[in-house]
């Protein structure tokens, strides 16, 4: 098993309330996506009202994962619900989708939305709509340790995601001073966003918001250790590794693809209803 490093580690950047949340902080920046391929974009939000009315995307997967709170997801499919503290919600926007991500009942969520590129191949795929919910998915436990797996592999355990491109991700939690040899594809990029507590992670101190990154590394197994550093409380960590796609990428708003063309067309769709209809539906009520 040869040893990744650690490439960099950056602070996630606060930028405070806006018109949508309570307070934002944007973790992986879409500034230098050939630094981050194949993510493009890691925010964290906490919210109350209005967050994320409808609003539409193409070319991208959304992964959002529930850190506290409760999150009421829904699309222009007919897709919805309401997902609690560990849950994540793996949507494809392939071709086009509307969506909306608010807190249930007005009252509070804490998410990170994670941005994941689709291979040029892939950026017109069906759309897609998974809720992996944490008390149906694998966890792998080692003396202070427990891995839970939402994609890829982990051990013998494999996540429910099911992926455009493939790509491994899970949510990692060490006990005080636990350590954890974590493999990862020597050919994937793989950053590791502490969300609590601290951790040396491929021999560098990272702390609490800070992320890690590690390139992909020469042919052959390969892994990271990952040690926690907090003595009086657990560290999390979310790990997610990919191949990077190596494609151009072009931002335009809510749409990534390859060409300004494709960014002018998906707009284009979009304002002549090739998305669909954006919905008039009533909010989730409270069982």
């Amino acid at each position: 098993m040869s040893g990744r490093t650690v490439a960099r580690v950056e602070d996630r950047r606060r930028l405070g309330p806006d018109a949508q949340v309570d307070d934002k902080a944007i973790v992986i920046m879409p500034s230098d996506p050939k630094r981050t391929d194949p993510f493009l974009a890691l925010a964290e939000d906490w919210f109350s009202e209005p967050g994320f009315e409808w609003h539409p995307h193409r070319g991208i997967e959304t992964v959002t994962t529930v850190l506290d709170g409760i999150l009421e997801h829904g699309d222009n499919l007919g897709n919805a619900g309401a997902l609690q503290p560990g849950d994540v919600q793996w949507m494809t926007a392939g071709r086009g989708i509307i969506h909306r991500e608010l807190a249930f009942k007005n009252e509070f969520a804490h998410t990170l939305q994670l941005w994941v590129n689709l291979p040029a191949r892939r950026k017109m795929v069906d759309t897609e709509y998974q809720d992996l919910r944490a008390a149906q998915r694998p966890v792998v436990e080692h003396p202070g340790v427990r891995v839970d797996v939402v994609s890829g592999r982990v051990g013998a355990e494999s996540g429910p995601a099911r992926n455009q491109h493939p790509i491994n991700g899970a949510l990692i939690t060490l006990d005080p001073d636990a350590r954890l040899l974590f493999e990862i594809p020597s050919s994937h990029r793989a950053f590791l966003y502490v969300i609590d507590g601290s951790a040396t992670i491929g021999g560098r101190p990272v702390a609490e918001g800070q992320i890690a990154w590690s390139d992909p590394a020469p042919p052959g197994p390969s892994a990271l250790s990952i040690g926690s550093t907090a003595r009086d409380t657990i560290t999390r960590v979310m790990v997610y590794s990919g191949q990077p796609l190596r494609e151009p990428v072009v931002f335009g708003g809510p749409f990534v693809m390859n060409s300004r063309a494709e960014i002018e067309a998906a707009y284009r769709d979009f304002h002549a209803g090739a998305f669909g209809a954006v919905p008039r539906v009533a909010r989730l009520k409270r069982t």
